[in-house]
């Protein structure tokens, strides 16, 4: 389950340094790691700057969740749009959207690195709207959820989708340095 959940790396909850993020309360993802959040197809958002952890964290998740035989499937928000379109050009959308809501857990990293348009937008909506109250989905985003309708650029669009991914979830903003930047500065 691991292999076909198609993680960018097998960066674990183990492997994440919280010394570096103290602001982080490791209580709160080891809870995440117990999956107990799936038992109520609650959703997990993670906010913050790039570099801060988030696709780490949301990974370790993933694979705590794939390790547990509940099928999870990880693919950034660009690839999930570009995926969307093209099943939608080759009139196949239900098709396509069906196949990511049977995933127990969804991850859509990076939320907001590259605009939507208004069309990519309503097929976000309908897969976020298929998984609501059925599946877990984890989010990672730079971008606060008050400035998401600078994303999906129709203010409409973007309350409608966070409506349905907040209303049971955790949100976790992550404040602090990235990790890659102070590797680097330290070489």
């Amino acid at each position: 389950m691991v292999k076909v959940a198609g993680f960018p790396h097998r960066k674990e909850l183990k492997d994440f340094d919280f010394d570096f993020q103290p602001k982080l309360n490791k209580q709160q993802f080891m809870d995440f790691a117990s999956l107990r959040f799936i038992e109520n197809n609650s959703n997990i958002i993670l906010l913050g700057n790039s570099g801060v952890g988030k696709t780490h964290l949301a990974t370790s998740i993933g694979i705590a969740a794939a390790r547990k035989r509940v099928s999870t499937y990880f693919i950034k928000c660009h690839d999930l749009i570009i995926q969307l379109k093209r099943a939608h050009l080759e009139n196949r959308l239900e098709t396509r959207i069906k196949h990511y809501t049977k995933y127990r857990v969804l991850i859509i990293d990076e939320i907001g690195y590259l605009p939507i348009g208004e069309q990519e937008a309503k097929m976000f909506f309908q897969l976020i709207d298929k998984r609501y109250e059925k599946k877990s989905t984890i989010i990672t985003s730079n971008i606060n959820l008050s400035d998401w309708s600078e994303i999906f650029v129709d203010n409409m669009i973007a309350s409608a989708i966070l409506d349905r991914l907040v209303h049971h979830s955790s949100i976790v903003n992550i404040l602090g340095n990235s990790f890659r930047t102070a590797s680097a500065l330290s070489k």
